[in-house]
């Protein structure tokens, strides 16, 4: 299974006037870590696009649970895996850490899209390829 780690430092803008994350902002990291994450197996945006036709993988349902909060300064890993993978859609879990400790868990569902050949101005979902699905779950 891929795994991908990366250090972020928490910064002013991302915290509220508690000086605590504002929840919204460990989305946009999570969507940030996705991305980086097919890039660090291989698959940059420019690659899925081009080797495959797709357009994207657009979120489809999203969700978090908190432990420990994060404040300005803060050095947090955010590891990142795809858990399952469907015809299309594919589940990734983030695990964020401060240190040794969970502070919390970020989970995604996300669907392969492409032009829908009937109607290039629609997306469709697109199968997920092979080759994408034994590099991230090893089968």
């Amino acid at each position: 299974m891929f795994i991908h780690r990366r250090d972020v430092q928490i910064q002013w803008g991302d915290c509220d006037p508690a000086n605590i994350v504002y929840y919204p902002r460990y989305f946009a990291m999570f969507d940030d870590a996705t991305s980086v994450m097919f890039e660090a197996a291989g698959f940059s945006k420019q690659d899925i696009v081009r080797r495959y036709g797709l357009v994207g993988i657009p979120m489809v349902d999203t969700r978090a649970k908190f432990y420990i909060p994060s404040t300005y300064g803060d050095w947090i890993t955010i590891e990142s895996r795809i858990e399952s993978i469907k015809r299309s859609s594919f589940d990734v879990t983030h695990k964020v850490f401060k240190g040794e400790a969970l502070a919390l868990e970020g989970f995604e569902t996300r669907v392969l899209v492409g032009r829908d050949p009937a109607d290039p101005d629609k997306l469709k979902s697109a199968p997920f390829p092979e080759e994408m699905r034994t590099k991230f779950l090893g089968d």
